[in-house]
Protein backbone atom coordinates (compact mmCIF):
# COMPACT_ATOMS: atom_id res chain seq x y z
CA UNK A 1 0.00 0.00 0.00
CA UNK A 2 1.61 3.15 -1.52
CA UNK A 3 0.34 5.67 1.59
CA UNK A 4 2.30 2.43 4.49
CA UNK A 5 5.44 3.01 2.84
CA UNK A 6 5.21 6.77 2.81
CA UNK A 7 5.12 7.23 6.18
CA UNK A 8 7.64 4.11 7.14
CA UNK A 9 10.10 5.82 5.34
CA UNK A 10 12.98 7.12 7.67
CA UNK A 11 13.37 10.92 7.60
CA UNK A 12 16.43 11.43 5.74
CA UNK A 13 15.42 8.63 2.85
CA UNK A 14 12.33 10.90 2.59
CA UNK A 15 13.93 14.28 2.13
CA UNK A 16 16.68 12.48 -0.49
CA UNK A 17 12.72 11.34 -2.43
CA UNK A 18 11.17 14.71 -1.89
CA UNK A 19 13.43 16.71 -4.44
CA UNK A 20 16.24 19.45 -4.48
CA UNK A 21 13.75 21.59 -2.81
CA UNK A 22 13.46 19.59 0.53
CA UNK A 23 17.71 19.10 0.72
CA UNK A 24 17.93 23.08 -0.25
CA UNK A 25 20.31 25.14 1.77
CA UNK A 26 18.48 27.79 4.43
CA UNK A 27 18.28 31.16 3.05
CA UNK A 28 19.08 32.80 6.00
CA UNK A 29 22.93 34.17 6.22
CA UNK A 30 24.79 32.46 9.22
CA UNK A 31 24.46 34.87 11.96
CA UNK A 32 26.92 37.20 12.86
CA UNK A 33 30.55 35.87 13.48
CA UNK A 34 31.84 37.80 17.00
CA UNK A 35 33.67 37.83 20.47
CA UNK A 36 32.12 40.47 21.62
CA UNK A 37 30.19 38.21 24.81
CA UNK A 38 33.08 35.91 25.09
CA UNK A 39 36.75 35.20 24.78
CA UNK A 40 37.23 32.34 22.64
CA UNK A 41 39.53 31.07 24.84
CA UNK A 42 37.02 30.68 27.23
CA UNK A 43 35.39 28.23 24.90
CA UNK A 44 38.65 26.27 23.91
CA UNK A 45 37.96 23.53 26.59
CA UNK A 46 34.28 22.98 25.43
CA UNK A 47 34.86 22.82 21.73
CA UNK A 48 37.48 20.05 23.05
CA UNK A 49 35.39 18.13 25.29
CA UNK A 50 32.20 18.55 22.95
CA UNK A 51 34.38 16.38 20.09
CA UNK A 52 34.88 13.59 22.17
CA UNK A 53 31.39 12.59 22.02
CA UNK A 54 31.28 10.60 18.82
CA UNK A 55 27.71 11.08 18.58
CA UNK A 56 27.24 14.64 18.48
CA UNK A 57 27.52 16.05 15.22
CA UNK A 58 26.81 20.42 15.49
CA UNK A 59 26.93 22.54 18.46
CA UNK A 60 26.14 25.95 17.69
CA UNK A 61 26.84 28.56 20.58
CA UNK A 62 24.79 32.43 20.54
CA UNK A 63 24.50 34.83 23.33
CA UNK A 64 23.09 38.35 23.26
CA UNK A 65 22.63 37.27 19.04
CA UNK A 66 26.22 36.66 18.14
CA UNK A 67 27.65 33.57 17.44
CA UNK A 68 30.09 32.97 19.40
CA UNK A 69 30.70 29.46 17.78
CA UNK A 70 29.57 27.16 15.15
CA UNK A 71 30.88 23.78 14.64
CA UNK A 72 30.67 20.60 12.74
CA UNK A 73 32.06 17.54 13.90
CA UNK A 74 30.55 14.98 11.80
CA UNK A 75 27.87 14.53 9.62
CA UNK A 76 25.81 16.98 7.40
CA UNK A 77 26.29 21.31 6.98
CA UNK A 78 24.95 23.32 9.79
CA UNK A 79 22.46 25.23 6.83
CA UNK A 80 21.45 21.47 6.01
CA UNK A 81 18.02 20.20 7.49
CA UNK A 82 18.29 16.86 9.95
CA UNK A 83 15.75 14.95 11.76
CA UNK A 84 15.43 16.91 15.58
CA UNK A 85 13.15 14.65 16.27
CA UNK A 86 11.06 14.88 19.32
CA UNK A 87 12.20 18.43 19.51
CA UNK A 88 9.48 18.85 16.60
CA UNK A 89 7.27 19.03 19.86
CA UNK A 90 8.86 22.31 21.01
CA UNK A 91 7.89 23.41 17.00
CA UNK A 92 4.14 22.20 17.45
CA UNK A 93 3.71 24.19 20.45
CA UNK A 94 4.95 27.15 18.93
CA UNK A 95 2.10 26.61 16.03
CA UNK A 96 -0.66 26.13 18.56
CA UNK A 97 -0.32 29.62 20.57
CA UNK A 98 -0.24 31.47 17.08
CA UNK A 99 -3.54 29.31 16.16
CA UNK A 100 -4.80 30.58 19.39
CA UNK A 101 -3.45 34.32 18.53
CA UNK A 102 -5.30 33.18 15.76
CA UNK A 103 -8.76 32.56 17.08
CA UNK A 104 -8.58 29.50 15.52
CA UNK A 105 -8.37 27.63 18.60
CA UNK A 106 -10.29 29.32 21.58
CA UNK A 107 -7.16 28.58 24.40
CA UNK A 108 -5.92 25.80 26.29
CA UNK A 109 -8.47 24.90 27.81
CA UNK A 110 -10.73 24.26 25.07
CA UNK A 111 -11.74 20.57 24.92
CA UNK A 112 -9.54 18.81 22.42
CA UNK A 113 -11.53 15.90 21.60
CA UNK A 114 -14.56 18.07 20.15
CA UNK A 115 -12.79 18.88 17.25
CA UNK A 116 -11.84 15.45 16.28
CA UNK A 117 -15.22 13.74 16.90
CA UNK A 118 -15.40 12.48 13.53
CA UNK A 119 -12.26 10.00 14.74
CA UNK A 120 -13.25 9.42 18.45
CA UNK A 121 -14.10 5.65 18.94
CA UNK A 122 -17.93 4.45 19.04
CA UNK A 123 -19.16 4.29 22.70
CA UNK A 124 -16.09 6.92 24.06
CA UNK A 125 -14.88 6.87 27.48
CA UNK A 126 -16.52 10.15 28.72
CA UNK A 127 -13.34 11.12 30.44
CA UNK A 128 -12.30 12.07 27.00
CA UNK A 129 -14.35 15.14 26.55
CA UNK A 130 -12.39 16.40 29.46
CA UNK A 131 -8.74 16.76 27.42
CA UNK A 132 -8.13 20.00 27.05
CA UNK A 133 -5.59 21.65 24.55
CA UNK A 134 -3.47 22.20 27.65
CA UNK A 135 -3.80 18.51 28.23
CA UNK A 136 -2.34 17.33 25.25
CA UNK A 137 0.63 20.12 25.26
CA UNK A 138 2.00 19.22 28.81
CA UNK A 139 1.57 15.53 28.47
CA UNK A 140 -1.56 14.93 30.92
CA UNK A 141 -4.23 13.78 29.03
CA UNK A 142 -4.07 10.77 30.81
CA UNK A 143 -4.33 7.99 27.72
CA UNK A 144 -1.62 5.37 28.00
CA UNK A 145 1.27 6.45 26.06
CA UNK A 146 1.97 5.82 22.32
CA UNK A 147 5.81 6.33 22.31
CA UNK A 148 7.94 4.38 23.72
CA UNK A 149 7.76 0.40 23.65
CA UNK A 150 3.87 1.26 22.17
CA UNK A 151 5.08 3.58 19.18
CA UNK A 152 5.58 0.66 17.01
CA UNK A 153 1.82 -0.42 17.04
CA UNK A 154 0.77 2.66 17.06
CA UNK A 155 2.28 3.65 13.46
CA UNK A 156 1.39 0.44 12.21
CA UNK A 157 -2.17 1.29 13.00
CA UNK A 158 -4.65 2.50 9.81
CA UNK A 159 -5.40 5.53 11.52
CA UNK A 160 -3.48 7.04 14.04
CA UNK A 161 -5.50 9.59 15.35
CA UNK A 162 -8.53 7.02 16.10
CA UNK A 163 -5.76 4.69 17.99
CA UNK A 164 -4.44 7.53 20.26
CA UNK A 165 -8.26 8.38 21.14
CA UNK A 166 -8.92 4.77 21.53
CA UNK A 167 -6.18 3.98 23.81
CA UNK A 168 -7.45 3.36 27.78
CA UNK A 169 -6.99 6.10 30.64
CA UNK A 170 -4.26 5.61 32.99
CA UNK A 171 -4.83 7.95 34.59
CA UNK A 172 -6.93 11.41 35.03
CA UNK A 173 -7.02 14.06 32.37
CA UNK A 174 -4.65 16.77 34.29
CA UNK A 175 -3.06 13.90 36.17
CA UNK A 176 0.77 12.87 35.97
CA UNK A 177 2.90 13.41 32.80
CA UNK A 178 2.29 10.96 30.29
CA UNK A 179 5.45 11.60 27.96
CA UNK A 180 3.24 10.76 24.40
CA UNK A 181 4.04 11.41 20.91
CA UNK A 182 0.51 10.68 20.35
CA UNK A 183 -0.99 13.78 22.41
CA UNK A 184 0.69 16.20 20.05
CA UNK A 185 -0.66 14.13 17.13
CA UNK A 186 -3.54 15.13 17.99
CA UNK A 187 -2.76 18.42 17.75
CA UNK A 188 -1.49 18.08 14.31
CA UNK A 189 -4.89 17.08 13.60
CA UNK A 190 -6.72 19.86 15.58
CA UNK A 191 -4.41 22.21 14.15
CA UNK A 192 -5.19 20.65 10.40
CA UNK A 193 -9.10 20.20 10.77
CA UNK A 194 -9.49 24.26 11.87
CA UNK A 195 -7.17 26.33 9.43
CA UNK A 196 -8.02 23.68 6.69
CA UNK A 197 -4.40 23.85 5.96
CA UNK A 198 -1.43 21.43 6.47
CA UNK A 199 0.73 21.55 9.44
CA UNK A 200 3.39 21.57 6.95
CA UNK A 201 2.07 24.65 5.34
CA UNK A 202 1.32 26.23 8.38
CA UNK A 203 4.78 25.65 9.80
CA UNK A 204 6.21 27.26 6.66
CA UNK A 205 3.75 30.32 6.73
CA UNK A 206 3.95 30.70 10.48
CA UNK A 207 7.54 30.34 11.08
CA UNK A 208 9.75 29.24 7.73
CA UNK A 209 8.69 33.24 6.19
CA UNK A 210 9.42 35.04 9.33
CA UNK A 211 12.29 33.31 10.63
CA UNK A 212 13.31 32.86 6.64
CA UNK A 213 14.37 29.40 7.44
CA UNK A 214 13.29 26.05 5.19
CA UNK A 215 10.32 23.77 6.53
CA UNK A 216 11.28 20.40 4.83
CA UNK A 217 8.47 18.08 4.49
CA UNK A 218 8.08 15.30 6.86
CA UNK A 219 6.40 11.97 7.55
CA UNK A 220 2.80 12.04 7.44
CA UNK A 221 -0.02 9.17 8.80
CA UNK A 222 -2.81 6.78 6.55
CA UNK A 223 -4.77 10.33 6.23
CA UNK A 224 -2.22 12.25 5.80
CA UNK A 225 -1.75 14.67 8.48
CA UNK A 226 1.72 15.57 9.09
CA UNK A 227 2.86 13.70 12.35
CA UNK A 228 2.77 16.13 15.18
CA UNK A 229 6.00 15.81 17.56
CA UNK A 230 9.02 13.70 15.41
CA UNK A 231 10.22 13.44 12.74
CA UNK A 232 10.45 16.95 11.43
CA UNK A 233 13.72 18.07 9.44
CA UNK A 234 15.38 21.50 10.53
CA UNK A 235 18.76 22.64 9.87
CA UNK A 236 21.05 23.35 13.25
CA UNK A 237 20.62 27.05 12.20
CA UNK A 238 17.11 26.79 11.91
CA UNK A 239 16.72 25.71 15.23
CA UNK A 240 19.39 28.10 16.07
CA UNK A 241 16.52 31.26 14.70
CA UNK A 242 13.75 29.56 16.33
CA UNK A 243 15.44 29.40 20.00
CA UNK A 244 16.81 32.88 19.46
CA UNK A 245 12.55 34.39 18.41
CA UNK A 246 11.87 32.11 22.05
CA UNK A 247 14.65 33.98 23.78
CA UNK A 248 13.66 37.51 22.23
CA UNK A 249 10.07 36.57 23.87
CA UNK A 250 8.68 35.68 20.16
CA UNK A 251 10.26 38.73 18.17
CA UNK A 252 12.50 37.90 15.24
CA UNK A 253 14.38 41.02 13.66
CA UNK A 254 12.01 43.38 15.40
CA UNK A 255 9.12 41.07 13.76
CA UNK A 256 6.01 39.43 16.12
CA UNK A 257 6.60 35.35 15.72
CA UNK A 258 5.26 34.05 18.60
CA UNK A 259 3.03 36.16 21.22
CA UNK A 260 4.76 36.77 24.32
CA UNK A 261 2.05 35.40 26.36
CA UNK A 262 2.93 32.31 24.75
CA UNK A 263 6.38 32.36 25.60
CA UNK A 264 5.75 32.82 29.23
CA UNK A 265 3.14 30.39 29.62
CA UNK A 266 5.02 27.60 27.59
CA UNK A 267 8.15 28.30 29.97
CA UNK A 268 5.67 28.29 32.91
CA UNK A 269 6.30 24.62 34.86
CA UNK A 270 2.96 22.74 34.59
CA UNK A 271 4.55 19.01 35.63
CA UNK A 272 7.64 16.95 35.65
CA UNK A 273 8.77 14.53 34.04
CA UNK A 274 9.40 10.49 35.55
CA UNK A 275 12.28 9.85 34.02
CA UNK A 276 14.00 13.14 34.48
CA UNK A 277 12.69 14.98 37.27
CA UNK A 278 12.73 18.49 34.49
CA UNK A 279 9.83 20.50 34.87
CA UNK A 280 7.73 20.85 31.51
CA UNK A 281 5.66 23.36 30.26
CA UNK A 282 3.68 23.26 27.02
CA UNK A 283 6.57 21.60 24.88
CA UNK A 284 9.62 22.57 26.16
CA UNK A 285 11.86 21.32 29.58
CA UNK A 286 13.08 23.23 32.48
CA UNK A 287 15.69 22.51 34.67
CA UNK A 288 18.57 24.80 36.42
CA UNK A 289 22.22 25.06 36.35
CA UNK A 290 23.27 27.28 39.41
CA UNK A 291 20.95 30.85 39.54
CA UNK A 292 20.02 29.78 35.82
CA UNK A 293 16.87 28.61 34.36
CA UNK A 294 17.17 26.46 31.31
CA UNK A 295 14.66 25.39 28.97
CA UNK A 296 14.94 22.86 26.17
CA UNK A 297 13.78 20.98 23.58
CA UNK A 298 14.91 17.34 23.47
CA UNK A 299 14.53 15.22 20.80
CA UNK A 300 15.64 11.35 20.80
CA UNK A 301 19.44 11.11 20.08
CA UNK A 302 20.22 14.43 21.36
CA UNK A 303 18.53 16.86 19.22
CA UNK A 304 18.90 19.74 21.37
CA UNK A 305 18.00 23.62 21.65
CA UNK A 306 18.49 25.12 24.88
CA UNK A 307 17.65 28.81 26.01
CA UNK A 308 18.85 30.70 29.16
CA UNK A 309 17.72 33.78 29.26
CA UNK A 310 19.22 35.41 31.84
CA UNK A 311 22.60 35.09 29.89
CA UNK A 312 20.95 35.99 26.47
CA UNK A 313 22.12 32.67 25.22
CA UNK A 314 20.94 29.99 22.73
CA UNK A 315 22.82 26.68 22.18
CA UNK A 316 21.98 23.79 19.34
CA UNK A 317 23.03 20.20 19.50
CA UNK A 318 22.58 17.96 17.14
CA UNK A 319 23.23 14.07 17.42
CA UNK A 320 23.13 10.89 16.13
CA UNK A 321 19.40 10.45 15.36
CA UNK A 322 19.33 6.55 15.58
CA UNK A 323 21.49 6.21 18.87
CA UNK A 324 19.36 6.38 22.11
CA UNK A 325 20.47 9.30 24.51
CA UNK A 326 18.30 9.05 27.59
CA UNK A 327 18.63 5.71 28.88
CA UNK A 328 22.42 5.42 28.05
CA UNK A 329 23.10 9.19 29.97
CA UNK A 330 24.45 10.42 26.96
CA UNK A 331 21.84 13.49 27.69
CA UNK A 332 22.93 14.01 30.93
CA UNK A 333 26.28 14.70 29.41
CA UNK A 334 24.91 17.47 27.15
CA UNK A 335 23.46 19.06 29.65
CA UNK A 336 26.87 18.61 31.82
CA UNK A 337 28.32 20.02 28.58
CA UNK A 338 26.14 23.59 28.92
CA UNK A 339 25.74 23.32 32.54
CA UNK A 340 29.53 23.26 33.82
CA UNK A 341 30.96 24.03 30.42
CA UNK A 342 29.10 26.71 28.30
CA UNK A 343 27.60 28.77 30.64
CA UNK A 344 30.95 29.21 33.16
CA UNK A 345 33.08 30.23 30.03
CA UNK A 346 30.28 32.92 29.05
CA UNK A 347 28.97 34.07 32.69
CA UNK A 348 32.87 34.35 32.94
CA UNK A 349 33.02 36.99 29.61
CA UNK A 350 29.61 38.85 30.76
CA UNK A 351 31.47 39.28 34.11
CA UNK A 352 34.38 40.75 32.45
CA UNK A 353 32.38 42.85 30.51
CA UNK A 354 30.69 44.19 33.52
CA UNK A 355 33.81 44.78 35.25
CA UNK A 356 35.60 46.89 32.44
CA UNK A 357 32.65 49.08 31.71
CA UNK A 358 31.74 52.51 33.09
CA UNK A 359 29.23 51.23 36.11
CA UNK A 360 31.52 48.49 36.66
CA UNK A 361 33.06 48.01 40.10
CA UNK A 362 30.62 50.48 41.68
CA UNK A 363 29.34 49.67 44.84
Amino acid sequence: MRVALHFALPVCLALALSGPAALAQDRASPPAQGTASADPARLSPVLERARAFPSLRTLIISQNGTVLTEEVFRGPAANRPVNVKSASKTILSALVGIAIEKDLLDGVDQPAVALLDRSAPPDPDPRLGRITIGHLLSMRAGLERTSGANYGRWIESPNWVRYVLSRPFVDEPGGRMLYSTGSTHLLSAILTRVSRDSTLDLAREWLGKPLDIDVAAWTRDPQGIYLGGNEMALSPRALLRFGEMYRQGGMIDGRRVVPESWVKASWEPRTASPFTGDSYGYGWFIRQAGDHTIYYAWGYGGQMLYVVPSLGLTVVMTSDPTAPSGRTGYVRDLHALLANGIIPAVSGARDDAAAASPAGGRS
